[in-house]
């Protein structure tokens, strides 16, 4: 019964993902406990590179425009091999698209996060480690240990792993790790130039031996602040992480990934790489951190098991190619916390919170692939056009067609079920007397039932959606251009400017996208009726049948 839990669910891990996940639990009013064995945050820029399609998430969860303020765009990068300037590449997505690419420190996204998830009265438990658990058919069986080294037993519904290449949740759990180390190591350092290349692009140079080999690298990634960058490159013998394998800082779990403890590079060793491979002559100053660091690639065999679930670091791991791994690792939490919200309150079908693995885990899987492919290979070894390739590296491809929450493909062209829902703009209102996105439409609702047609729609439809789902779908009408926004059923829309029209390829006649909370499509339906959607709403609702 509900009051034989001290809380919903229990989060170990206070990174991107982890509070990721615990944002989204309460903003849906579920109870959660999120511990993290660190006293304080690590002031250390690793992940910065923002995705749009991550963008697009936080829009959604309302902490879009905090985010703008604090990053920087990502225009492009500047390539050189030998000292020779290579093409430019411009990271340019549709006009559709409503964000960019961005830069971001990992401590900076974890403020974010973590002051939006204070206005839900929840805070982040540091010092505090998980040290076992166990569960059954009801629930989960917690143990934490605090800083002062007390212990308590925490009872939850269901436990989530966001604790990292070293996941203590996916040891436990007795999850797979299967993968391997990289031989190279690498060191970072974040630090300002007086360079006076272009600002927003990143920096890549490299050398070639005399096989053709690259034997020396430079990546430099801006961040906030002037001629500030993360920059990374080889790392000299004397700093090798190798060399200290059997040290104390030596991973005990066989995962080498990640930063290194021990000797750390100095501003000088930063400046030696510079010297060699620096696009104009320049002098690093200002060394916030620095550290060596070790890639491996690795994927559990399963997301999670009966009520605990892993995300982020803890479920894969792989080269920092194109910015992947927390982008990725926000999207399982993005993907799981509004499941298990829905599955908490109840009335849900009974392998909700199941279909986590069987939409995340091919995500996973491909992407360690294909960055393990780009960090060996390069880039080039995709032979896809340019736009597929942006489009898939902004994840704005990432789908879930053929899950068992979404309906078949239609033969009809445009989104399909599994497919992200695109924004579009030129939306008009009764009321609002200046353009909306369909984002704005979807932004902080659940899952919404949109209408395309002209006339009066959705009431026998909004009715159905609404009672099978016990009031948990929204539904909104959009017109054709030349429409009328008054609508004495569901709110209405018009699509002034055909937008909506072109990017849904929606036909003559109605037209039905049930959208997740997620912003995928979950059906398609063209003619809908209402047996169609409730049909389609058997996939995640199970009225009446309890918690």
């Amino acid at each position: 019964m509900a009051h034989a839990f001290g809380t919903d669910v229990v989060v170990a891990g206070a990174g991107p993902v982890g509070l990721t996940a615990a944002v989204e639990l309460r903003r849906r009013g579920v109870r959660c406990r999120i511990v993290d064995r660190l006293a304080a945050r690590l002031p250390y820029a690793k992940a910065v590179g923002i995705q749009p399609r991550t963008l697009e998430i936080w829009d959604h969860m309302g902490i879009a425009r905090t985010a703008l303020e604090a990053a920087v765009p990502m225009y492009g990068q500047l390539a050189y091999v030998d000292g020779v300037e290579q093409p430019r590449i411009d990271l340019v997505l549709p006009p559709e698209v409503p964000y960019g690419f961005a830069a971001l420190p990992q401590y900076e996204t974890e403020r974010i996060l973590d002051g939006f998830l204070a206005r839900f009265g929840t805070g982040v438990e540091r010092g505090t480690e998980l040290v076992s658990f166990g569960q059954d058919t009801d629930g989960v069986t917690v143990a934490l240990r605090s800083a002062s080294g007390a212990e308590e037993e925490v009872r939850a519904r269901y436990l989530v792993g966001c604790d990292g290449a070293h996941s203590a949740v996916r040891k436990q759990l007795g999850l797979t790790f299967e993968g391997s180390a990289f031989p190279e190591e690498y060191m970072l350092g974040d630090v300002e130039v007086d360079w006076d290349l272009p600002p927003g692009y990143g920096v890549r140079a490299m050398h070639r031996d005399t096989d053709g080999e690259v034997d020396d690298l430079l990546v430099c990634i801006p961040l906030p602040g002037r001629g500030r960058y993360r920059m990374s490159m080889t790392v000299p013998p004397e700093l090798s992480a190798a060399r200290r394998q059997n040290g104390p800082d030596a991973p005990d779990d066989g995962v080498v990934h990640g930063l290194e403890g021990g000797h750390t590079p100095a501003l000088s060793d930063i400046q030696a790489v510079l010297d060699r491979l620096s696009p104009q002559p320049t002098t690093a100053s200002h060394l916030r951190w620095s550290s060596v660091f070790r890639i491996s690639h690795r994927i559990v065999d399963r997301y999670g098991e009966g009520r605990v679930f892993v995300a982020g670091d803890a479920a894969h791991i792989h080269p920092p190619t194109g910015a992947q791994g927390m982008n990725t690792g926000i999207q399982d939490a993005w993907n799981l916390a509004w499941k298990l919200a829905l599955a908490i309150g109840g009335g849900t079908h009974r392998d909700l919170a199941a279909s986590y693995d069987a939409e995340r885990r091919p995500v996973g899987e491909e992407v360690v692939e294909r960055t393990v492919r780009h960090a060996t290979q390069g880039v080039q070894a995709d032979r896809i056009d340019p736009r597929t390739m942006m489009l898939r590296e902004a994840q704005l491809l990432v789908g879930y067609r053929g899950s068992p929450l979404v309906d078949p493909a239609s033969e009809a062209p445009g989104p399909q079920p599994g497919d992200r829902a695109p924004d579009c703009g030129g939306l008009s209102a009764h009321i609002a007397a200046f353009p909306l996105r369909l984002y704005d439409l979807l932004r902080g609702r659940e899952h919404v039932l949109l209408l395309y047609g002209d006339g009066e729609l959705g009431g026998q439809l909004a009715d159905a959606a609404a009672e099978f789902s016990e009031g948990r779908v929204d539904t909104c009408v959009i017109r054709p251009a030349g429409a009328s926004t008054e609508s004495s059923g569901p709110p209405a829309y018009v699509d002034a400017l055909g937008e909506f029209a072109r990017l849904y390829t929606v036909p003559d006649g109605v037209t039905a996208f049930l959208v997740r909370p997620d912003g995928y499509i979950g059906a398609r339906l063209s003619p809908p009726t209402a047996a169609q959607l409730t049909a389609h709403l058997a996939r995640t609702f199970a009225p009446n049948a309890g918690t």
